[in-house]
């Protein structure tokens, strides 16, 4: 069975012969067409090397559907073929800790100086998002081990990307002592 690291691999959508934006409904349409299609007991008396390929096609069906049918682990799925692309469609130049940003507290915003003179902006508003959803994340996990979460940002002149990341804790304490 496919783990979330194993399914970032794969476009889970795919395997279903489906989209992000359809609905469950649609996807249990799918998966069910397929399941049929690819059931070890539907394959019948074929070469083994076509029964074995169907088994390993139902076994990939039956994974996606199992990540795509449960609303919380769509959900996650979702944000990390988002993170995904976003690393595909902007490569990151570097990675930049919020600590060493620049707060401007007129504007609300963290603040890093770009090589081409521009820069990178992350609006609290961002931070605290984010922060709140892998807050919900961690209830619904129960994880203890420190966790890092990040943006990618773009500067505001050039095409340059990096990601920001933050502690959650020392986040959650930073937002307590301002």
């Amino acid at each position: 069975m496919y783990g979330m690291c194993d399914a970032a691999e794969k476009d889970l959508y795919a395997v279903l012969g489906a989209g992000p934006s359809d609905s469950v409904q649609q996807l249990r349409h799918r998966y069910q067409q397929l399941a049929l299609q690819y059931h070890p007991d539907r394959l019948g008396g074929g070469s083994s090397s076509e029964a074995e390929s169907g088994v390993k096609k139902f076994l990939e069906v039956d994974a996606a559907w199992r990540i795509l049918s449960d609303q919380s682990t769509r959900r996650q799925y979702d944000l990390q073929r988002r993170a995904q692309e976003l690393k595909q469609d902007w490569p990151v130049d570097s990675t930049v800790y919020l600590e060493d940003m620049t707060w401007d507290q007129d504007e609300h915003v963290y603040t890093y100086s770009c090589r081409c003179g521009g820069g990178f902006n992350v609006s609290e508003g961002e931070v605290d998002e984010e922060t709140q959803r892998r807050h919900q994340d961690d209830e619904e996990e129960e994880t203890e081990e420190e966790e890092h979460r990040g943006v990618v940002v773009c500067c505001d002149t050039c095409s340059l990307s990096v990601c920001v990341t933050w502690s959650l804790h020392k986040k959650v304490q930073t937002l307590e002592c301002q």
